[in-house]
């Protein structure tokens, strides 16, 4: 294995999942020399169980975190606002492998949406048109069912009830989706085996994820110098407040200092902005490339929610692939439903330990009871949509908790803004309907939990005053700093975010590459 660690022309990049993972692969196949910090462990394929409360335990950010707000989250898992991942590969081991591009009107929705009251919009500073080559790469790399010539992949049981119920409602755009788990054979990857367990690592490997492909890539180059368990908690700048390397605590908590002439941020959009507000220095008394006052703020996490509904007979929605089933038809920008921008409705099945925790959080009774008495006989799915970005809706530094290594730790902040619980209520409806149109003896709308698409906090924009990054996520205030992550998102659409993250990261290696053998990073 590579080793740099006194090396200061390497680039370094902090997390390994969607776009960290895809980044480091990319510049290392360009010959560019990698250090590459994640805070987890290295686990792989084989360590990965079919159980979901030991793999909760065993690949989930489960730091100390804190909430606030008025979201239901806050209440109900004050401290686990997201269902994210600390391990190499990050959030792509645990991802459901839904893989969709934004539309065109998803990079202008201040444009095309206008002045919604207390959101605080802006249109990205680069079009669908500008990343449509990226994209094609993207989906060539992770091998998305529907592109590229290859085929979907079969639907379950929980597919078919919402393909019947979908199509007698009129909707047309149900199929078993995007999704970036092999329907056959791929590159030296075997095809899904219909386990059920996508959300606990896929121990076949069908699933894309950085763990075992980009990574492992990346270290036959022999220009990467992956460091599992390096939790990075400042990243340090010279005299010119260019960035010049990052310091990290290993394993054992004793701290290193890696040199760097390039540093990639790709911690998620929680630990992202996190680090950047951690390292303010007398140079940067607000925070690392935070002149803007933008670091932080704007988290969105998508308008989420599920539908499931018990039925007269068996449905079996646990077998099979978890998310391989979506009908798109109201991901469009329709205002006439009382809200702007769109949602999609998405197979989804929990297992009967998730299921109890999620249904209704603290609820108790012969309705909660029965449901899961059921469970055999439910089909489910899960909305997501585009939620508002509101400056309000904020990762801060606590006043007063402390992690394990002295720093402050995050808090979240999040309120639904009018909008968002506008389309939550329209998507309840629609996706009761969908399940009242085939026989469902009753539907449980089930409130949002933590959610994986975590997005905004250190967007991007044509102006330095309005973001923290410009187009190729790299920071308004430090030339040599970029972030790499869904933290960049400028809004967040209504598509699951990780295929724009992997083709921002492609796209983003590209110019790194170009920019340092110009000299000009």
């Amino acid at each position: 294995m590579a080793k740099f660690d006194d090396n200061d022309g390497v680039v370094v990049v902090i997390g390994s999942g969607a776009g960290g993972g895809t980044l480091a692969n990319e510049l290392c196949q360009k010959g560019i020399k990698v250090v590459l910090l994640e805070a987890g462990k290295h686990y792989g394929i084989g360590d990965f169980t079919n159980d979901e409360w030991n793999a909760f335990g065993q690949l989930s950010w489960l730091d100390m975190r804190t909430t606030s707000g008025s979201w239901r989250v806050a209440k109900d898992f004050p401290n686990l606002p997201a269902w994210i991942c600390k391990t190499v590969g990050g959030s792509t081991t645990h991802w459901a492998g839904a893989s969709l591009r934004f539309q065109e009107h998803e990079f202008r929705v201040r444009s095309v949406y206008g002045d919604v009251d207390g959101a605080a919009l802006l249109d990205w500073p680069l079009s669908l048109a500008d990343l449509e080559p990226w994209y094609a790469r993207a989906e060539d790399k992770m091998g998305v069912t529907r592109t590229h010539g290859i085929p979907g992949l079969p639907g379950n049981n929980n597919f078919k009830v919402m393909w019947n119920g979908a199509k007698r409602l009129g909707y047309k755009g149900v199929h078993t989706g995007r999704m970036a788990i092999n329907s056959r054979p791929r590159d030296g990857r075997a095809a899904c085996q219909q386990l059920g367990f996508c959300f606990q690592g896929c121990k076949t490997g069908a699933k894309w994820s950085t763990l075992y492909t980009e990574i492992p890539k990346a270290e036959a180059t022999g220009n990467l110098d992956l460091r599992p368990e390096s939790q990075v908690l400042t990243i340090t700048h010279d005299e010119q407040g260019m960035v010049d390397g990052v310091v990290y605590a290993d394993k054992d908590g004793s701290r290193h200092r890696q040199a760097a002439r390039v540093v990639c941020v790709a911690g998620n959009s929680i630990e992202s902005p996190r680090l950047l507000l951690n390292s303010a220095s007398s140079k940067f008394p607000d925070g690392l490339a935070n002149s803007s006052g933008q670091v932080g703020k704007n988290y969105m996490r998508h308008m989420t929610g599920s539908v499931y509904a018990t039925f007269d007979k068996p449905v079996n929605m646990y077998r099979g692939t978890t998310m391989a089933g979506i009908v798109t038809d109201e991901s469009i920008n329709d205002p006439s439903r009382g809200f702007v921008g769109g949602y999609e409705m998405e197979t989804l099945a929990l297992g009967v330990p998730f299921m109890a925790a999620f249904l209704d959080p603290g609820a108790y009774g012969p309705l909660f009871t029965d449901a899961l008495d059921h469970y055999d006989h439910m089909a489910g799915m899960w909305l997501v949509g585009e939620d508002m970005p509101q400056e309000s809706n904020a990762i801060t530094l606590h006043p007063t908790e402390k992690d394990q290594y002295g720093l402050p730790v995050p808090n979240v902040h999040f309120d639904d803004h009018p909008n968002d619980v506008a389309m939550r209520s329209h998507a309840y409806r629609q996706g009761s309907a969908v399940y009242d149109a085939v026989g469902a003896i009753r539907a449980y709308e089930v409130p949002p939990y933590p959610s994986t698409h975590n997005l905004g906090t250190n967007r991007m924009s044509a102006n330095a005053s309005d973001g923290v990054v410009n187009k190729w996520g790299q920071a308004h205030d430090v030339k040599n700093l970029f972030v790499s992550d869904g933290s960049v998102f400028t809004t967040g659409g209504a598509e699951n975010p990780t295929l724009t993250i992997v083709t921002l990261a492609i796209r983003q290696a590209d110019y790194i590459a170009g920019e340092m053998s110009r000299q000009s990073l």
